[in-house]
């Protein structure tokens, strides 16, 4: 499967680093054992050239988003200052029209509020930070959700902040791949991952107002 890490302007870097390794990790874990490398992982841009992530790291996306050819995932990571990110036709523009295309979308951190501005979170369950849920619900309706991991609809799965990326990118190795993979990878990154700190679409029902 092919796995799209979107690069911008002021990303954070835990938000697409830590999915990036999470999925790197699952493929030389599988073919150090003999396996088929289940994932390969790019990054995508607004364009072909660097962007400057949150803090001053300067990074060089693999390719541009509309020049991607076919993602089964895409994830879109956040920002400390994403009502920039989301104010910017460079990013939002090729977003729009890659989303459409994409099985997956998948978000961490206030990532979310791309997926909102974009449509993709209505009548669905979701998680950001914890800080910003109440701040995303005022945008886009109450669905939201503090304190999970991650939040899984099927085709759009949201995470909460920072590492919970990772945990999600977990969730992801787990449901596209499998579980021992998954628990593998955690082993190897040494993260204390718990696979029922997220919630499904079939438990949304009950635990969303």
């Amino acid at each position: 499967m092919r796995m799209g890490i979107l690069l911008f302007d002021e990303v954070d870097l835990l938000d697409s680093g830590g999915p990036y390794e999470v999925f790197l990790t699952a493929s030389r874990l599988a073919a150090r054992e003999g396996e088929a490398p289940p994932f390969e992982v790019v990054t995508v841009g607004p364009s072909g050239e660097p962007v400057v992530a949150y803090g001053g790291l300067r990074l060089i996306p693999d390719l541009p988003l509309d020049q991607a050819g076919d993602l089964d995932v895409l994830v879109v990571p956040g920002a400390i200052a994403i009502d920039d990110v989301i104010a910017e036709p460079r990013v939002l523009d090729p977003l729009r029209r890659a989303v459409g295309e994409v099985p997956l979308v998948a978000s961490v951190c206030t990532g979310a509020f791309i997926l909102g501005e974009l449509g993709l979170l209505d009548g669905r369950g979701w998680t950001t930070h914890w800080e910003d849920v109440e701040r995303l619900a005022a945008r886009i309706g109450g669905r939201g959700r503090s304190w999970v991991q991650w939040v899984d609809t099927g085709e759009i799965v949201t995470s909460g902040g920072l590492s919970s990326g990772i945990a999600m990118a977990l969730h992801l190795v787990d449901r596209l791949a499998s579980r021992d993979l998954a628990v593998r990878v955690a082993r190897q990154l040494e993260y204390d991952w718990d696979p029922e700190r997220g919630l499904h679409d079939d438990a949304l029902g009950e635990s969303l107002p």
